[in-house]
Formats: C-alpha cells, sequence, structure tokens
C-alpha cells in the first residue's frame, strides 16, 4: 500500500483528501494551517481539511511554520511514499521536498506555466479568461516551477465568480489526481518541463485591489466584482462609506455619464456608468454596516433614496 501525507487546508483541499483516503492508500498524516481566528468575533477556527481529517480519523499536524520546526521531524519521521499537497499555504523545505522514493506533488488551481502562486483562480477570472484548469506537478524549491505531470482545463462561464471556480477546480483536481496517482506509483506518468518563458503570476489579492475604479471599462470591473467574489470582495464608496459589491453583470445601457454615476434603476438592479460609456448592473451588494443584500432589497430599503446622478467613487 503507497503511504502519504496529505497537505492542505481550505475547503479546495477537502474533496481531494477525502478521494485520496476513499481510495486506500494510507493516509499517514494531515498536515494543515493552524486554528485562526475567524469573525468579527474571533472565533478560533479549525480549517476545513482538519475537519474533515478529524472526520475521517487521521492523525493532525499543524505546523506555525514547517521550517526547522519539530513538526518537520515528525513528517520526515513518517518516510511517506509520497506527499501530496493541494493549497496548503506554506512552502515546503528541500529536505521534505527531497524525502519520498516517489516524490512530493502538488496539485495547482490553474493550466503551468501560468498563473503561478497564491491566486491562480482569482486572477484567471479578474484576467478575463475564458478557460482555466488544474495542473498536478512535481514541487521544487521555486514557486510552482517544477515539472508538469498531468493538466486538466474547463471553461470559465461567465456566470461564473470565484467561488464557484473554486468549487468546480476541486472537484477537477480531485479526478485528475486519482487518475495520476496510479501512474505515479507504477513510475508511468509523464514529467515535462514548464516554459520559463510563459510563466505569469497570481499574487495574493491586495486590498488595492478590491477598490472599484469606475474610469475603467466596464468589463473589467464585472471581471473585478466576480474574480474578487465571495473573497475578498470588491467594494466601491458611497457618501463617504464603503459599499461591498457581492454581485453584478454587464449593464444593457451606454451612456455619457461620468464613470461612477447611477444612469439607471431597475427594480432588481441599478446600473452604473463605467469609463467606456457601458454599465454596470449591481445586483447584490452591502452597505457599510448592514448585512449583504440583493439590490432589490437594498432600494426598497434605505436605498430607496437612490437617484440617478448620484455617484459611486
Amino acid at each position: 500500500m503507497t503511504s502519504v501525507v496529505f497537505m492542505g487546508t481550505p475547503a479546495f483541499s477537502v474533496p481531494i483528501l477525502r478521494m485520496v483516503h476513499e481510495e486506500g492508500y494510507e493516509v499517514l498524516a494531515v498536515v494543515t494551517q493552524p486554528d485562526r481566528p475567524v469573525g468579527r468575533k474571533r472565533v478560533l477556527t479549525p480549517p476545513p481539511v482538519k475537519d474533515e481529517a478529524i472526520r475521517l480519523g487521521l492523525h493532525v499536524i499543524q505546523p506555525e511554520k514547517l521550517h526547522d520546526s519539530s513538526e518537520l521531524d515528525e513528517i520526515l519521521s513518517l518516510n511517506p511514499d509520497i506527499i501530496i499537497t493541494a493549497a496548503f499555504g506554506q512552502i515546503l523545505p528541500k529536505k521534505l521536498l527531497d524525502a519520498p522514493r516517489l516524490g512530493c506533488i502538488n496539485v495547482h488551481a490553474s493550466l503551468l506555466p501560468k498563473y503561478r502562486g497564491g491566486a491562480p483562480i482569482h486572477q484567471a477570472i479578474l484576467d478575463g479568461e475564458e478557460k482555466t484548469g488544474v495542473t498536478i506537478m512535481y514541487m521544487a524549491e521555486k514557486l510552482d516551477a517544477g515539472d508538469i505531470i498531468s493538466q486538466r482545463e474547463i471553461a470559465i462561464e461567465e456566470t461564473d465568480d470565484t467561488g464557484s471556480m473554486f468549487d468546480k477546480l476541486s472537484i477537477l483536481g480531485r479526478d485528475l489526481l486519482k487518475d495520476t496517482l496510479p501512474l505515479i506509483v507504477k513510475g508511468k506518468n509523464e514529467r515535462l518541463k514548464q516554459d520559463e518563458t510563459k510563466a505569469t503570476f497570481a499574487h495574493n489579492i491586495s486590498r488595492e485591489q478590491e477598490r472599484i475604479d469606475w474610469s475603467k471599462d466596464a468589463r473589467t470591473v464585472f471581471n473585478q466584482v466576480r474574480g474578487l467574489s465571495p473573497w475578498p470582495t470588491a467594494y466601491t464608496t458611497f457618501q463617504g462609506d464603503n459599499v461591498k459589491v457581492w454581485a453584478a453583470k454587464m449593464g444593457l445601457t451606454s451612456t455619457n455619464a461620468e464613470p461612477g454615476e447611477v444612469i439607471k434603476i431597475n427594480k432588481d438592479s441599478f446600473e452604473v456608468a463605467a469609463g467606456d460609456g457601458k454599465s454596470i448592473a449591481i445586483l447584490e451588494l452591502q452597505p457599510a454596516g448592514k448585512k449583504r443584500m440583493t439590490a432589490e432589497e437594498y432600494l426598497r430599503g434605505t436605498g430607496s433614496k437612490l437617484a440617478i446622478g448620484d455617484k459611486f467613487e
């Protein structure tokens, strides 16, 4: 039986861990990030992978940092045949990369060498890509630069946001790994070097990227909203207060209005001018200090004062 140490943290990794366990691989340990405070009340919350590991009765290791830690020594002492990572969130030290006889592999949510880094799903949508995918690769010391073992692509639909693509790519990664692992165990897998000249990067989202710039074209704003939904969420300001924009679509109205101006109010949305003479229809939003709501709910409530010509900054 092939022995595995699995390393992952968010919900993206959960179906992948479950598959590895259900396929009969010997999961010696699950390594995940420490519990973190979540929400306004800062409730200490375990990562989704920890919850799943406990449900499956698996041993959990939670290093704050792997390098030169007792947890690293513990993982090395397990002597797994292979280490599988999926959105773990830490760089693996060289001594760990070199230890398993079948190597360390990673399930990465992009078509490498495009979108190396921590936010490949966000960035693909922000950039207006029409497709993305999953790559299974050997891990190397350089970020997401290891040899490619297998890849599978999927379309990004107009209605997709980062949340829906996380779910789709998690399942795609699960299925691709299920097909790929037996080949690795048998030594029959492919191994393709990445073309460094085609490498691009998807760095973690900064606060500056979250603010909507209405002077940009409507398609860019639309991609920003869906690329940052449901986290960390795009925002704008209205009458001095921040407003999160959870969902939007391309508007149907052409306009000469200033970027950010409200140009049309519908029953279930309102349209805001972008910088190219087109508009964005706001579908869901969250005013400062209030809950997330549909545009229709907003317009029936305090938003009923919203008028043509009002401006989002």
